[in-house]
């Protein structure tokens, strides 16, 4: 994550240096990057779960590692638009492995205490974002191709990292045949399609991870054209937003679940998510669109109790095939989210647009997006082992 976090404040503005400066043709390029990286993660992500659940969560984490590590440094010596395409391809496949950091987690923490380690995983993840960003903003004003070396190196020393450190956490007697029903990205609905609850919280998951997109698709780019920023404020902002989240998921999301339950818990976190975004789409000034950051960072509670929620409702050895399966939901989301927001963001710019002047118009869809998220939260209960 501190890898992709190094590349997240400089790739729409490659994008844009390859497309001769057209901001509106870059945010459709973009939308298209982005489309495609999540079609590899939906076609991918039931692969590389079900092989987690037969071979082990260790060698499918090291072996993406390693391979994510070759492609940024593909990426960076990418002659021209359509080689970076293909880039984006191999990450979107390499990256399907991060449906086995959710499995390794359901592996060794008890059902009662998924939810605050999910919130630790979270915390983990938006770690990356909270260094990666700054540092990927201060290499960007070296060139935009350097951020993409240094985001290789860090993926080839995890890779080493993982070799030593990692140990394996699915023992054997635990493992899951291998079967074509588990890696086919559609039969892999099937597993979410086994409980009525099930399907409630994988509706909840499109529509949330559908909004989610606006965010790293069309902020770049909005930020730089609506308040002039440079890579470096952007890659402090994002810095900053991260740091509020990883704080939400450490010292809030246990407490929460206490006190609140845990579908209150995704319900609420989740409506002030649609706030924030919905601040980030009218903010009039800098100053403004930072005030979106403390309403959004709430929102980070929602992924670990919704991965909680999940867990609870198959058996042991589904956990690997559970994470692959929602690792296809944000696949769904990917296919959907950024082609519609960066269009919008591309058409509201544009001289010909429908509402002239309101450039924060992908926000605002995606607040609404997040608001039908939460009404089909409603009802959503904790289950036990037991009562799954």
């Amino acid at each position: 994550m501190l890898a992709l976090g190094i590349m997240v404040p400089v790739l729409p503005r490659l994008v844009r240096d390859m497309v001769g400066g057209d901001t509106a043709h870059a945010a459709r390029m973009c939308g298209l990057f982005g489309s495609a990286w999540a079609l590899m993660q939906f076609l991918c992500s039931p692969l590389v779960g079900a092989l987690s659940d037969r071979f082990g969560r260790r060698p499918i984490a090291l072996i993406s590692n390693f391979g994510q590590g070759l492609d940024y440094f593909f990426m960076a010596l990418a002659p021209s638009i359509s080689w970076l395409f293909v880039g984006r391809i191999i990450s979107g496949i390499t990256a399907a492995s991060v449906s086995v950091g959710g499995a390794y987690i359901a592996d060794i923490t008890p059902p009662e205490r998924r939810a605050k380690a999910f919130g630790l995983l979270g915390a983990a993840f938006n770690l990356g974002f909270i260094i990666g960003p700054a540092i990927g903003g201060f290499l960007g004003s070296y060139g935009p191709r350097v951020p993409f070396f240094v985001a290789g190196a860090c993926s080839l020393l995890n890779a080493v990292y993982g070799y030593f450190v990692l140990p394996e956490s699915l023992p054997m007697g635990r493992r899951a045949p291998l079967s074509w029903k588990k890696t086919n990205p559609l039969a892999s609905f099937v597993l979410l399609g086994s409980h009525p609850m099930l399907i409630r919280l994988g509706l909840v998951a499109v529509f949330a991870n559908v909004a989610s997109e606006a965010l790293p698709h069309v902020s770049v780019l909005y930020t730089d054209y609506r308040y002039g920023w440079s890579a470096q404020t952007v890659g402090f902002i994002i810095t900053t937003a991260s740091l509020c989240s990883v704080a939400v998921q450490l010292f809030l999301v246990g407490p929460a679940v206490r006190r609140l339950g845990e579908g209150r818990v995704l319900q609420t976190s989740m409506l002030l998510g649609a706030l924030g975004l919905a601040i980030y789409g009218a903010a009039w000034s800098g100053s403004i669109y930072g005030l979106g950051i403390l309403a959004s960072a709430l929102w980070g509670a929602a992924g670990p109790v919704h991965q909680s929620l999940m867990t609870r409702y198959i058996r042991e050895d589904q956990q690997g095939s559970l994470q692959g399966a929602q690792s296809s939901l944000w696949g769904v989301a990917g296919l959907i989210g950024p082609g519609i927001f960066t269009s919008v963001f591309a058409d509201a710019i544009s001289k010909d647009a429908v509402v002239p002047n309101m450039p924060g118009a992908p926000f605002f869809l995606a607040s609404i997006f997040l608001l039908i998220g939460v009404f089909l939260a409603r009802g959503v209960r904790t289950a036990h082992p037991a009562q799954a």
